[in-house]
């Protein structure tokens, strides 16, 4: 692994533990508790991307130089193709959760950051476009890339697939995200563009932003007048 990949892990770590720092600083300032996990996140975040990017500029430079890398109109195709599969994984380990280990669909762990969004909408540019985006830098780019040339694919997908999956703190359902690790892995693989994971990967974090964070509240007044609905022509049958 080179310098600069350590250095990108160094400043990943340092953002991710930050708010160590950060929430007392926050609190002296007077901002409202509720608030400082998300407008932290948003600052460190933001920080640790730009630091990253900057790191980075070598290869950003280089990427041209990338053997056997999908064309661009390929790269499209796997991209939405990419949206599907990471979908139809995360479906596939919640049933295998549920009809295997006994383990409740739904995430604390999501949400907390759905609280987290509301409090502070803009961490919604946090959760849906930065975070990916790091997290397919970090663990696709480098953590599995660096994997790849020494082991076959399945080895470096599943370990950098559990690290990534740990480090989301959800335990419960670590299934989950090592499989959708594994789909990110593939999606490099196959185009040779960390591009084409990013996409999937911002989509998927996307729409879960949109439904649960913008049109949260919305869908929760209509499920309760649809089972008022039911009630009421239960009550007439």
């Amino acid at each position: 692994m080179t310098k600069r990949y350590w250095l990108v892990l160094l400043t990943y770590i340092l953002t991710l533990f930050s708010v160590i720092i950060g929430a007392p600083i926050l609190m002296l300032m007077g901002v409202a508790k509720e608030q400082i996990p998300g407008i932290w996140t948003l600052f460190s975040f933001s920080i640790g991307f730009i630091i990253i990017l900057l790191l980075l500029r070598q290869d950003m430079a280089e990427r041209h130089l990338t053997r056997d890398r999908s064309s661009k109109s390929d790269a499209v195709i796997w991209s939405i193709a990419g949206i599907f599969m990471a979908f139809m994984a995360q479906y596939v380990a919640v049933i295998i959760e549920v009809s295997v280990f006994g383990i409740e669909p739904g995430s604390e762990n999501t949400e907390m950051i759905v609280e987290f969004a509301k409090a502070t909408p803009a961490l919604i540019l946090v959760v849906a476009v930065i975070g990916p985006i790091l997290e397919e830098i970090i663990f696709r780019m480098i953590i599995f890339g660096t994997l790849y040339k020494r082991f076959n694919f399945w080895i470096a997908a599943i370990i950098s697939s559990v690290i990534f999956a740990v480090v989301h703190m959800d335990f419960e359902h670590l299934l989950v995200y090592a499989f959708m690790g594994v789909v990110f892995s593939f999606l490099y693989v196959k185009t040779k563009r960390i591009i084409v994971p990013i996409v999937a990967h911002v989509a998927l974090n996307s729409f879960v932003m949109i439904v649960q964070v913008v049109y949260g509240d919305r869908l929760m007044e209509l499920q309760k007048k649809l089972e008022e609905m039911q009630g009421f022509i239960g009550g007439l049958l």
